[in-house]
C-alpha cells in the first residue's frame, strides 16, 4: 500500500529543473530516414545502447517503437528489461555479453541474443532446453568481440548440434570504417564475404546479416548483408568522411544563471585561482559541472550560450556549478537560460565542437550526461 501511495505522490511533485536535456524527435527520425534513404538496400537497426549515447533509453525507444525496423540494438539485458518496462515493442537483439542465466530464465518477448566467443557458444548449445534467438558474432579483424575465422567450423558444428539453438543473425564490426584509407576495411570485408558464403551454406534461412555501422553504412553496396547499425549517425553526428546526408543534432542541454557578480581587475575565479580577470567583468554562475557531464577540460577553454552570446567558461568547472563571463551580455539578469549544450553544429558549445576542445570524441560527450538529468521530448 505504502508502495502504491509513494508513486501515485511522485507523480504529482512538479517542478521546473535547473539542468535539461532536450531531445528533439522531428532530428532523431530526420536522421534515420536520411540514413534508409541514402542506402536503400540494407534496413538500419538503431543503436540505443548507453542510455540512447546520453539521449534517453526509453525516450529514444519510444520515438522509434512506431517505425519499420528490424530491430532495436541493446548493449545489456538491464537496457533490453528498461525497454520492454516502458512499453517498446520492437523486437530488441543485446549485442554485448550476456550471463547464461539471463539467456536461460528470461521471459521478455521478442528478443536476440549476440554470442560473442566460442567458449560462450560451447556452454550456451550444452544447456539450451527451448527454442531461443541467437546472432552469431565473427572477428573479421578487429579482434575485440567475436570467434575467430579458425573457428568457424567449430563453431557450425556446435550450433547444429542443439535443435533449440536458432541461428537468426551473424554479425561482425569494422574497425576503421571512419578513415580516411579505406584499404583495412576493405580487407574486412573480404574476410567477411567468406564467412557469409560460409554460414548461408549450412543455415540457408539465416535472417539477418549484418557488418556496417554508422560509417560503415558507406560501404553498404560492397557487403553482402541486410542490416546497418545505426548509432552515432541516429544522433546526428556524421561519422564518415565520404558523404554528408544533412544530419541533425537530435540534443541540447540547458540551464539557467543562479547567481551574477561584477569583479574588479586581478581577481580571481574558481578553485586553484586559474582564472584572473583582466579588466572589470560580469560573472554567473551556472548551475552545471562534471557531475552533470561537463568535461573539465573546457575549464578556461569552454563556452556556454547566453542568448546570442558564447559566453567563455572562466575558472575551473567544479563537481555542480561553472562560471561564465557574461559581460556581453545585454540587460542579462538572474534566471535567464543558458544553453550548455547546442543542437546547432556550428555553435562553439555543440557537441562536436566540445569534442575537439577536449581531444575526446562526441560520443564521450554525449554519454557523460547522467541518466538523473531530466530529459523532455520537444
Amino acid at each position: 500500500m505504502k508502495n502504491i501511495l509513494f508513486k501515485i505522490f511522485k507523480r504529482r511533485i512538479n517542478y521546473k529543473s535547473s539542468v535539461e536535456v532536450r531531445v528533439f524527435k522531428d532530428a532523431v527520425l530526420h536522421n534515420l530516414h536520411s540514413y534508409q534513404k541514402k542506402y536503400p538496400n540494407v534496413q538500419f537497426a538503431p543503436v540505443i545502447k548507453s542510455n540512447a549515447y546520453g539521449h534517453g533509453l526509453e525516450i529514444v525507444g519510444k520515438i522509434l517503437d512506431s517505425e519499420d525496423l528490424p530491430f532495436l540494438m541493446v548493449d545489456s539485458f538491464f537496457e533490453a528489461v528498461s525497454l520492454r518496462q516502458s512499453g517498446v515493442k520492437t523486437k530488441i537483439l543485446i549485442l554485448g555479453y550476456v550471463t547464461e542465466e539471463q539467456i536461460f530464465q528470461t521471459k521478455l518477448q521478442n528478443l536476440s541474443f549476440a554470442i560473442i566467443d566460442l567458449e560462450q557458444l560451447k556452454n550456451v548449445c550444452q544447456q539450451l532446453k527451448s527454442p531461443t534467438r541467437f546472432h552469431l558474432k565473427v572477428d573479421t579483424g578487429m579482434h575485440r568481440q567475436g570467434i575467430l575465422l579458425s573457428q568457424v567450423d567449430r563453431a557450425i558444428a556446435i550450433i547444429k548440434s542443439n535443435k533449440n539453438f536458432i541461428l537468426e543473425g551473424v554479425c561482425s564490426h569494422f574497425a576503421d570504417a571512419d578513415g580516411e584509407n579505406s584499404e583495412f576495411t576493405l580487407e574486412q570485408i573480404k574476410k567477411w564475404e567468406e564467412v557469409v558464403k560460409i554460414f548461408k551454406q549450412n543455415f540457408p534461412n539465416i535472417q539477418y546479416l549484418h557488418l556496417g555501422n554508422t560509417a560503415g553504412s558507406f560501404y553498404s553496396n560492397k557487403i553482402t548483408a541486410n542490416v546497418c547499425r545505426l548509432g552515432i549517425g541516429l544522433y546526428g553526428v556524421n561519422a564518415s568522411p565520404f558523404v554528408d546526408l544533412g544530419l541533425k543534432p537530435a540534443l541540447e542541454m540547458v540551464s539557467l544563471i543562479s547567481s551574477i557578480k561584477n569583479i574588479p581587475a586581478g581577481d580571481k575565479v574558481g578553485y586553484g585561482i586559474t582564472f584572473e580577470s583582466s579588466k572589470g567583468m560580469i560573472v554567473a554562475t551556472v548551475p552545471v559541472g562534471y557531475n552533470e557531464g561537463v568535461d573539465r577540460r573546457l575549464s578556461n577553454k569552454g563556452f556556454y550560450k547566453v542568448g546570442a552570446v558564447f559566453c567563455p567558461i572562466v575558472g575551473r568547472v567544479s563537481m555542480n556549478i561553472s562560471s561564465i563571463d557574461v559581460t556581453e551580455v545585454p540587460n542579462v539578469k538572474f534566471e535567464d537560460e543558458v544553453v550548455v549544450i547546442s543542437a546547432n553544429k556550428g555553435d562553439k558549445n555543440s557537441v562536436e565542437n566540445i569534442a575537439k576542445m577536449c581531444s575526446c570524441i562526441p560520443y564521450e560527450v554525449f554519454v557523460r550526461m547522467p541518466q538523473n538529468l531530466r530529459r523532455v521530448v520537444v
